[in-house]
């Protein structure tokens, strides 16, 4: 399970505008990571312009999913993942990224941001921090942990069948 990218994005009337991306390329060769990184900001620009305000969607793109949401006031996110990844955590982290930005970004700076001149830093802290969505979410762990403790019934219960 991997996290490749999470981008925030304005939907605006005339275009798509890209505020802040973040990326994590080191799986790949180090001559396609300058391509990865540019497929990967087209094909969220691309997704956002394609979906309409107040909507939440995932899409396959080649080997990738792409979920996105895009809120009523035209402030998206897109986290980019391998098909492993679930999908109720991509999107509980773009809740969670969007509810932050707009807190600490103007509204007034949305339609005319680019990457270089929003100050908001936390992407990558949160890119790194849900590569293992067990250590991220708590709903993740809890079904991991029941899942861990069914093997282990299931274990016990063959190992008493077969002393009997």
């Amino acid at each position: 399970m991997r996290l490749y990218s999470l981008s925030v994005l304005y939907k605006g009337e005339a275009r798509v505008q890209l505020l802040k991306a973040a990326s994590d390329v080191s799986t790949f060769n180090f001559f396609q990571r300058s391509s990865v990184q540019e497929f990967m900001t087209f094909t969220s620009q691309l997704i956002v312009e394609r979906s309409e305000l107040g909507s939440r969607a995932s899409v396959k793109e080649q080997d990738y999913l792409c979920h996105v949401y895009v809120r009523s006031d035209g402030l998206a996110g897109v986290v980019i993942a391998d098909n492993e990844y679930p999908s109720r955590v991509c999107f509980t982290l773009l809740d969670k990224v969007l509810e932050e930005f707009s807190r600490q970004v103007s509204r007034a700076d949305w339609p005319s941001g680019s990457p270089a001149t929003i100050s908001y830093a936390a992407l990558d802290g949160y890119l790194s921090k849900y590569q293992n969505p067990r250590d991220a979410d708590p709903m993740t762990r809890v079904q991991a942990e029941l899942d861990e403790t069914k093997i282990i019934l299931a274990r016990k219960q063959n190992s008493c069948c077969e002393i009997m």
